[in-house]
């Protein structure tokens, strides 16, 4: 028999749901997004230097990186990629002569409130043997920007708090704030009525002000938390799916054994210890496979498309590492288990090439140009001459690398000036410390001459270039706009001509 051709309705039917399906297929395939690309290449350790107690955050287009000085200053790193912040200059935002807080600076963190950055920070008092006198301190940003400038706001303290073991009552470390409910918390490492060092927490009227005592929600009681000597500190908020969790650092930092518990919010009152449950084994430890000894005293970071999770801590390369300046900050991606809670995995190796935080588009910069406020100009080694004494000054900004420079942390606030060109240092002349002494390239001498404090301006991006030496900052003669000004010391007049902006650059 013969077949039947298919009539014209059915195949006009067919076509429209052919049709139909076409449009709504290109509709998902244009509305579902693309796998986040990965980050720029970057490798552990974040910050080689001073990198204890690291507090990171993604802000408008770059990451700022704060962490411990053991002095009265500190030092923020800037970088639009978590790659950079290993090379990117440290500024010094914050210094302090008031003898009661003007040394050994720990554990600074910045949180953002009512169009503020505020600084938690504990310092300790001038000629006080450490580390008795700790105690909790919070600045004021002037507005947006996380690099200030600063202002002190309080002291954050509470007659319920024990000194450890002398000296007035009021001993607090490591501060870090919770919200819960619309309200602030301040979290912190202390004793209460001569406990051990514990984790404690006081609620806040605002992000400077405490409205009532301290209690504490966790004490080392666990043998994992006691090795070396008990102790609690570093609490870090972390929030996920509605659920509140509390990382903390336990055990001393001395040891090797220095790691990561954690605490969840099961009830509804912070200030209770009953409303917080422990995880009885720790989240975070050692790794001798890959050199990681007493990681701890973390912070989280989103990364910057907001689809990532990651850790940054410190930790040591050695298991007799200890508490100071070996410490060293690294930053990892985390996930989350089929439960809910965090999994941090193992702490990674130092070495290997890892993707960065998803959504980086920006170029890793690896050098600066440095750009004077009044002229417009670049910081120029006068036509990219090798020798000793070549003359610095101001030129027309060309991109050569001449006018780029490499700003390499010293590891004790200061840092040199490194000409990408010649790979000499900026230095003064016959190390005098009178104004109008010039300044021009020589080779590296590892002396107070050659070494500079970048400190944070007013405004914008704009720093003064302190000679170490002298106290003076670099200076365009006469405020001249013309190429070849000579750049000179010259006392601190807070005008443009003695401001310069950082510009990263690769």
């Amino acid at each position: 028999m013969p077949q039947m051709s298919e009539q014209p309705s059915a195949r006009r039917h067919r076509s429209l749901i052919l049709c139909v399906l076409a449009v709504l297929i290109a509709m998902v395939s244009a509305t579902t997004p693309a796998t986040a690309a990965e980050g720029r290449p970057y490798t552990n350790p974040v910050k080689s230097q001073k990198g204890a107690d690291p507090w990171l955050e993604y802000y408008n287009g770059n990451y700022y990186l704060v962490t411990t000085s053991f002095t009265g200053v500190l030092t923020m790193r800037k970088s639009p990629t978590l790659a950079g912040l290993s090379t990117a200059a440290s500024v010094q935002i914050w210094s302090d002569t008031t003898p009661t807080r003007n040394t050994n600076i720990w554990a600074p963190e910045i949180h953002f409130f009512d169009g503020h950055w505020y600084l938690y920070y504990s310092a300790a008092q001038s000629g006080v043997a450490c580390c008795d006198s700790q105690r909790t301190h919070v600045l004021e940003s002037a507005g947006t920007d996380p690099m200030g400038p600063y202002t002190y706001k309080n002291i954050l303290t509470d007659a319920s708090l024990t000194p450890g073991p002398a000296g007035a009552q009021g001993w607090l470390i490591d501060a870090s704030v919770l919200k819960h409910d619309d309200r602030l918390y301040l979290l912190g490492s202390g004793k209460i009525n001569g406990s051990t060092q514990s984790l404690v927490i006081a609620p806040m009227s605002n992000p400077y002000t405490l409205s009532g005592p301290f209690t504490i929600i966790s004490s080392p009681t666990l043998s994992w938390e006691t090795q070396g000597s008990p102790v609690n500190e570093g609490p870090e908020p972390l929030y996920h799916d509605g659920r509140t969790f509390l990382t903390f650092s336990a055990s001393s930092c001395s040891t090797a054994e220095y790691k990561l518990g954690q605490l969840e919010l099961t009830g509804s009152d912070p200030l209770l210890a009953s409303s917080w449950t422990k995880k009885q084994t720790p989240v975070f430890q050692r790794n001798d496979a890959n050199g990681v000894y007493g990681p701890g005293h973390n912070g989280f970071f989103s990364s910057p498309d907001g689809t990532e999770n990651w850790i940054v801590y410190h930790a040591n390369t050695s298991a007799n590492g200890g508490c100071g300046n070996a410490r060293t900050t690294r930053a990892q991606k985390f996930t989350w288990n089929a439960d809910g809670t965090p999994n941090f995995g193992t702490p990674v190796a130092l070495g290997p090439t890892l993707p960065g935080p998803s959504g980086e588009t920006a170029t890793t910069p690896t050098a600066y140009t440095l750009v004077n406020r009044n002229s417009g100009k670049c910081l120029d080694v006068e036509g990219g001459n090798t020798l000793d004494g070549t003359n610095i000054f101001q030129w027309s900004c060309t991109g050569g690398a001449n006018q780029k420079w490499r700003v390499e942390d010293l590891g004790n606030d200061t840092s040199r000036l490194v000409n990408v060109a010649t790979g000499k240092v900026a230095d003064t002349a016959n190390c005098a410390k009178t104004d109008g002494t010039d300044i021009a390239q020589w080779s590296w001498l590892n002396n107070n001459c050659q070494k500079f404090r970048l400190v944070h301006t007013a405004t914008g991006d704009y720093v003064r270039i302190v000679n170490e030496n002298s106290g003076k900052v670099a200076d365009v003669a006469n405020c001249g706009t013309q190429n070849g000004t000579d750049v000179r010391l010259w006392t601190w007049l807070n005008n443009n001509c003695q401001q310069w902006r950082l510009v990263p650059t690769t």
